[in-house]
């Protein structure tokens, strides 16, 4: 005969390892430091510049 499991104690068990799954996820899309975010937006910030320098103008018709 098989091992006696509770029902309850195995359905709780499941549910904090699928919410512990979902919060994985969740720091890996969401969870960014401050700085990190400084930074990315700094490097936007620039590469906007440069595009915005680069830019070529057409000539101005008369």
């Amino acid at each position: 005969m098989g091992e006696v499991v509770n029902l309850r104690k195995w359905r709780k068990a499941r549910e904090k390892a699928e919410a512990e799954a979902q919060a994985a996820a969740n720091r890996a899309a969401f969870g960014r430091t401050k700085a990190e975010k400084k930074r990315e937006a700094t490097e936007a910030a620039q590469r906007d510049a440069l595009l915005e320098g680069s830019r070529i103008d057409a000539p101005e018709k008369p």
